[in-house]
């Protein structure tokens, strides 16, 4: 009997250490424990040949040089990824919106957007280059790095929509476009914002592609300077950089979603 009666006393006070322990702590020791072992890797296997810098060398540099190199360059690629984003979501949406709503135009469509999602971003992109000046290039590359994504992801959320609810708007005399706006739409949010948030490092991702090939400021010209300098422990601190600006925007994302559509996030828990 003794032992039946504190087994449920047990099971009760597993949930409350789990609910003690904060949700971000698992996350930051995590992110401790990696920068540990970058550390011990540079030290002791990456030093001779100087192929892996090491944190304490990155953060060094980063005083040596200052934000003054990496600031204007990192608004460059952001303002190029942030425009590509836009654009290349906006187009995904809309042909999903009407893919859904004439079929027939998704049969021919649907192949050139699998087509363009296929065609290597690197091989496409001297093409841009050379018939665009400016920025337009790299916005164009940011956008095709999204569309497809968001296009898959708009078009499974959409499609997902509750059946019975279809069939309560057209019982009261709602045709598609109505059923879309009533019931598509706000369906499809759980699904377009994981492609949203995918996309917005792909974005980042298909700006400094660009960058690469031609341009006058940027991450990617930065890097490429630092490469050709043999400037390892700058080449690793801007390519953390980068990775820190796509994490930014791809917690931005999520947080609108948290503001513009908490329903999505309580679907996916």
């Amino acid at each position: 009997m003794t032992a039946v009666a504190t087994a449920p006393d047990s099971d009760r006070d597993e949930p409350r250490i789990k609910r003690e322990l904060p949700g971000w702590l698992p996350g930051l020791l995590g992110t401790v424990a990696i920068v540990i072992a970058w550390q011990l890797i540079a030290v002791l296997w990456g030093g001779e040949k100087h192929v892996v810098a090491s944190p304490t060398e990155i953060l060094q540099t980063y005083q040596k040089d200052g934000w003054g190199l990496y600031w204007p360059n990192i608004w460059q690629t952001v303002k190029e990824a942030a425009q590509g984003w836009f654009w290349g979501n906006l187009l995904a949406i809309v042909l999903a919106i009407v893919f859904v709503q004439v079929p027939v135009i998704e049969r021919g469509l649907l192949r050139l957007a699998v087509a363009s999602y296929c065609l290597p971003i690197i091989a496409i992109a001297p093409v841009l280059v050379i018939l665009y000046r400016g920025d337009t290039s790299k916005i164009i590359l940011a956008a095709l790095s999204v569309f497809f994504t968001t296009l898959i992801s708009m078009l499974v959320g959409l499609r997902a929509a509750d059946p019975a609810s279809l069939d309560l708007v057209h019982a009261y005399g709602g045709g598609s476009w109505m059923q879309m706006r009533k019931v598509r739409l706000q369906a499809s949010m759980p699904s377009l914002f994981v492609g949203l948030r995918i996309a917005a490092p792909a974005a980042l991702l298909g700006a400094i592609v660009g960058e690469y090939l031609g341009a006058d400021r940027g991450l990617g010209v930065v890097m490429i300077a630092s490469q050709s300098a043999i400037n390892v422990p700058r080449t690793w601190g801007i390519a953390l950089v980068a990775t820190a600006v796509a994490g930014a925007a791809y917690g931005l994302t999520a947080l609108v979603e948290r503001l513009v559509a908490p329903w999505a996030v309580k679907d996916r828990q």
